[in-house]
């Protein structure tokens, strides 16, 4: 297979993966708001959707063709497994958004035991990653100060709401 098949196959998977997780965001959420949750943090996520939408993009652009460095592409898929495991350590509170539902305790069980924010520390692997994985090193480096910053908002703006919901 060339890289160009190979480039069109995993983009083809990140695009899916990615609309598979955002029809199980939206699922959740709608169930969690039933519940009396509440979003807090919504101004940002338009931004994050834009930062996400705009990294793909830039792949489907960019990547097809270009060789591949293939340690990092494996790199980048064995990320995949702590993915799951995090939206199944999550369940049904897993969500795109900061959906606050009151009382509930915070996940401490699955990766939540060693890291504080397991998905966001895996994203920001992700979107180094794959574009280094296609020789983007630009396109990691922008992507990744961007991520950043909203991450520190995102973040922030999390870490408060729990606090608040305690």
């Amino acid at each position: 297979m060339t890289d160009f098949k190979v480039a069109i196959a995993i983009l083809a998977f990140v695009t899916l993966q990615r609309l598979a997780e955002l029809a199980i965001a939206r699922r959740n959420t709608r169930r969690l708001l039933a519940r009396g949750a509440h979003e807090v943090g919504a101004g940002h996520y338009l931004l994050i959707v834009a930062l996400h939408g705009s990294w793909l993009a830039g792949l489907w652009w960019l990547a097809p063709g270009r060789p591949l460095i293939w340690p990092l592409v494996v790199a980048y898929f064995l990320l995949q497994p702590l993915r799951l495991w995090v939206l199944a350590s999550l369940g049904g509170r897993w969500t795109t958004r900061i959906i606050i539902l009151p009382g509930a305790p915070l996940v401490r069980s699955g990766p939540f035991r060693l890291v504080r924010h397991p998905n966001y520390a895996i994203v920001v692997a992700e979107i180094a990653l794959l574009p280094l994985a296609f020789g983007l090193w630009e396109m990691a480096v922008l992507f990744s100060l961007l991520n950043a910053a909203l991450l520190t908002v995102r973040i922030r703006t999390e870490e408060k709401a729990l606090q608040a919901s305690r």
